[in-house]
């Protein structure tokens, strides 16, 4: 048995494709991050084969590989599916990687990895039943129950934007249109497009989430208000989790989780919604950013933190 002393692991989003390697005890000894050749498999695949090359060139080893992606493999076909990056669907991404590379690859969903990394040296150290959410440009989350990564049977364990937003009022339904196909899902809400959205037609400003934010600080109403109905529909969306899964933790990742009056405000909305009489779990900020999904990604291999 070949015995590797670093962990490479691979974050493939959207926007940037990041390396990151890990040693022994988990610390950080390399990072680079690129720009996604958007719409374009094969170049995803060149470049990940050339920052996993030049990593290993750097550091005079070689590691174990594991990868996070948007979307999770089919266990009925092996390709990927449900990725918001369009062109690795339907494609072998994980026997493509595994030629690539010549090496056996750890592959999972980003927010698994997301999660997992909270889980293993962050935010969510020490909890037994963590709930790792991203809300970024898409919105999806991770489960880890015991420090292992809760895939499901059907590899969608976690899939929570893409369920419908919880008690809509009646100016929520039937929602926006969601590239899954369905209308109303949780992910047109919470993503970042989704505030920015929601915020054009009740002001007829179009703004970034970051603007509205920093201007409802100053005290503009109409973006006060724009917030507002964000955090009362993160309350909802994270109540019904809480009331399904009873997490000890639940950790925010992706640009949203950057907007610090949730931590409070969110905590202080779900209980009318949660069937308990008294809620115990925790909202927290990632202690890694946005880079905690590579890190995730890296620990893959640890057989005490992942059950692949």
């Amino acid at each position: 048995m070949i015995f590797f002393m670093i962990r490479l692991g691979i974050d493939l989003g959207g926007t940037k494709i990041e390396i990151v390697a890990l040693g022994q005890k988990g610390e950080e000894i390399l990072r680079r991050r690129v720009p996604t050749p958007t719409g374009d498999y094969g170049a995803i695949l060149r470049v990940i084969g050339g920052l996993v090359r030049d990593a290993e060139e750097e550091l005079g080893e070689t590691g174990t590989v594991g990868i996070g992606t948007p979307g999770s493999l089919s266990g009925k076909t092996g390709l990927l599916r449900n990725s918001n990056s369009q062109c690795l669907n339907d494609r072998p991404l994980l026997d493509d990687l595994i030629r690539l590379l010549k090496r056996p690859i750890r592959m999972s969903n980003d927010a698994n990895c997301f999660a997992l990394s909270e889980v293993a040296h962050g935010a969510g150290q020490g909890a037994h039943v963590v709930f790792g959410v991203i809300v970024g440009t898409g919105t999806g989350a991770g489960i880890v129950v015991g420090g292992r990564v809760l895939e499901g049977c059907n590899a969608i364990a976690g899939e929570w934007g893409h369920n419908p937003l919880p008690w809509p009022g009646a100016d929520e339904i039937p929602g926006q249109q969601c590239y899954c196909g369905k209308r109303g899902c949780i992910e047109t809400y919470l993503s970042g497009p989704g505030m920015a959205r929601d915020h054009f037609p009740a002001t007829g400003k179009r703004m970034e989430p970051a603007l509205i934010v920093k201007e409802a600080e100053k005290g503009d109403g109409q973006c006060e208000a724009t917030l507002a109905r964000y955090e009362d529909r993160m309350a909802r969306s994270l109540a019904q989790v809480i009331n399904l899964l009873d997490p000890d933790t639940i950790v925010l990742g992706g640009g949203m989780s950057k907007i610090a009056r949730l931590y409070k405000n969110v905590p202080l909305l779900w209980g009318k919604y949660i069937f308990s009489d008294a809620v115990q779990t925790r909202l927290l900020p990632p202690k890694y950013g946005d880079s905690s999904g590579v890190r995730g990604a890296a620990l893959l291999w640890d057989v005490d933190a992942s059950e692949q």
